[in-house]
């Protein structure tokens, strides 16, 4: 292998660039609350600062290795880290809730090329045999930056403002850029064709219904822009379902979701996502503003949450196949049900941190679980030849979860409380620890009701699109 494109110079760069991007899906939490005092921001602006990110990537991750497979790998991915670069510049530099907003957009834009191109590039590299050592070592990097990242981001805020938790991305960046270009090796793929028109309309239908829910909570469910936005949402989310059964390369693709383990493994993902990361946006919040912890404080206080998965994470890999991935799965679930139902009766304006504890222990241990085993029962229902589609449904999926939970969480604590008084905060709170504790035991039942499908049986069914690599 040439000197360019060597395997450990390619997981060097990709590794990182992932790494980076991960950082931001938990850094920001951390800042929120000084973000909203310095910024005057209302929780609608909060909301808007972390869904404006994963709604974007979520969207556009089904089409960015399409996007390299046409373009370039290398060169699309490049893009990818300049776009995120100068978006967290723009971030760093936002006078402004609605510059923040929209800064964060476009790095949801980068950061929607770098993790699927990350892991092409890296397989590209390492051959067949260390596929699987490639694949673990950037889950790795992108699980150390989850666990990583309220405590860095609380210690930035601590140390300097919270303008450093963008500026940070901004060297690596500008490092890694021209690494990219001179010793990653270029290629293509076979699939040059994008579902424009499925990827405009779930857009479009995902972000009618996420306004609508944000908007709520400020002007009310009868307000004629939260009727029409939702109205709006659902209509174009239907003609997404109409419009992909006929797409000759569809963006969901509707033959996967035919089968009902497929189809259950992905309710599962995306009502877990939704409910914990739901659950950590207000969390973060009541740590610093009700418990009165510093950010650096509030960040180590929830390692024990963000840092198991990556104890978990690997017993679950070798002992999946011992015990059953359906049943790891539920487990998963059911800890993470059981940990915010925990943080709901415990949570008072004055509670000691000892009596959350073993809640952030128990969620993290669930959450790991859950993040080694999801993608892992997702591609049990699909062949070898849908793998890399599945799974970029899957993390998509995901990410929608992430965006639909922190808007239905937000409107539940804007209506059973609000950041008046530490009661009211904590009223709010618990109410939306609820409502996250349930979307969870949902999809505890969605894991129970899973078929069983040992790989061997994967369904060989030929969709109407061959595999595309995509995950995060």
């Amino acid at each position: 292998m040439s000197v360019r494109g060597g395997a450990l110079a390619t997981f060097l760069i990709t590794g990182t660039a992932a790494f980076m991007a991960s950082l931001d899906n938990l850094i920001v939490t951390t800042a929120l609350p000084t973000i909203r005092r310095d910024l005057h921001a209302s929780l609608e602006s909060l909301e808007w600062t972390v869904n404006a990110y994963t709604l974007s990537f979520a969207i556009l991750l089904l089409g960015a290795a399409i996007l390299g497979d046409r373009f370039g790998r290398r060169t699309v991915f490049a893009a990818g880290v300049a776009l995120f670069t100068v978006a967290s510049a723009a971030a760093a530099l936002s006078g402004s809730a609605g510059m923040l907003v929209a800064a964060r957009v476009l790095q949801g834009v980068g950061g929607s090329v770098i993790f699927p191109l990350s892991l092409t590039l890296v397989v590209t590299a390492v051959g067949e045999r260390r596929r699987g050592i490639a694949i673990a070592g950037l889950s790795g990097m992108s699980g150390l930056a989850i666990a990583l990242g309220p405590w860095v981001g609380g210690m930035i805020v601590q140390l300097g403002d919270w303008h450093w938790v963008f500026w940070l991305n901004v060297p690596i960046g500008v490092l890694l850029l021209p690494l990219a270009l001179a010793r990653l090796a270029e290629s293509h793929g076979p699939y040059a064709r994008l579902d424009v028109r499925g990827t405009l309309l779930v857009t479009g239908g995902l972000l009618g219904v996420v306004y609508g829910l944000v908007r709520s909570s400020a002007l009310g469910w009868g307000d004629p822009q939260v009727v029409g936005s939702l109205t709006a949402g659902a209509v174009l989310l239907a003609a997404t379902a109409a419009w992909e059964r006929r797409a000759p390369h569809p963006v969901l693709p509707p033959h996967l979701f035919r089968r009902r383990g497929f189809t259950l493994s992905n309710a599962v993902a995306l009502l877990v996502q939704g409910g914990m990361f739901g659950a950590v946006f207000l969390l973060t919040q009541y740590l610093q503003n009700v418990l009165a912890y510093s950010p650096v404080q509030a960040g180590l206080r929830t390692l024990p949450w963000t840092a198991m998965p990556l104890l978990v994470a690997p017993l679950a890999g070798v002992f999946g196949e011992r015990l059953g991935v359906r049943r790891l799965m539920i487990t998963g679930c059911a800890l993470q049900a059981a940990s915010l139902g925990w943080l709901a009766v415990v949570a008072e304006p004055g509670v000691s941190y000892l009596l959350l504890l073993p809640a952030m222990v128990v969620a993290g241990a669930g959450m790991g679980l859950f993040f080694a085993l999801s993608a892992r029962q997702t591609l049990d229902f699909a062949s070898p030849s849908e793998e890399g589609l599945a799974s970029g449904v899957n993390n998509a999926l995901r990410q929608v979860g992430v965006v639909l939970g922190v808007a239905v969480l937000a409107e539940v604590f804007a209506v059973r409380g609000g950041y008046a008084t530490a009661a009211s905060f904590t009223s709010g709170l618990r109410a939306a620890l609820w409502g996250g504790a349930s979307m969870v035991a949902a999809a505890t039942l969605c894991a129970a009701l899973v078929p069983s499908a040992p790989p061997r049986e994967r369904p060989a069914e030929p969709g109407p699109a061959p595999v595309r690599e995509v995950s995060a």
